[in-house]
């Protein structure tokens, strides 16, 4: 993903607190497999990555523990909020992700859902918890910055 914003892209949530706890080691665009009503949602801004995490199975990368909330118009067909989402990567993203994220302490994990061209995207991951000390350190360097800005 270029590093320039595109003119049809409209970020709908980020996961904050997954760059303070984690290092970001690699991250890839993927397109999510939605219901009707789910797309609807995510264009009323209804969706939250906090806890979210990703999973590969049988060679199939899954989005867990996203919540994007009903819609509020729909009918006896709306979605279920936690379920599990398909993630579409194609073979070899799949593989080189899967090979970093079985190392110890490494997991895959969303970033931010936006809106592309119309289409639901979101960044993933390869992530590397971060100690406490780390953690500490990044908080120190947020309020040096601050202060900077301030004088």
């Amino acid at each position: 993903m270029s590093k320039w914003k595109d003119a049809n892209e409209r970020t709908i949530t980020e996961n904050r607190k997954a760059w303070f706890e984690y290092h970001v080691l690699d991250t890839v665009e993927a397109g999510i497999v939605l219901k009707g009503t789910e797309i609807k949602s995510i264009r009323d801004n209804k969706v939250h990555l906090t806890g979210s995490y990703a999973k590969i199975e049988n060679g199939e990368v899954w989005l867990i523990g996203c919540t994007i909330d009903e819609y509020s118009h729909g009918n006896t067909q709306n979605h279920e909020p936690k379920r599990k989402r398909k993630l579409l990567l194609h073979k070899r993203e799949i593989e080189k992700f899967a090979e970093k994220a079985e190392q110890i302490g490494h997991t895959l994990v969303p970033l931010k859902l936006y809106l592309s061209k119309g289409k639901a995207k979101i960044e993933l991951a390869v992530c590397k918890g971060k100690q406490l000390h780390d953690k500490r350190q990044a908080l120190k360097e947020r309020d040096a910055k601050k202060e900077m800005n301030d004088e």
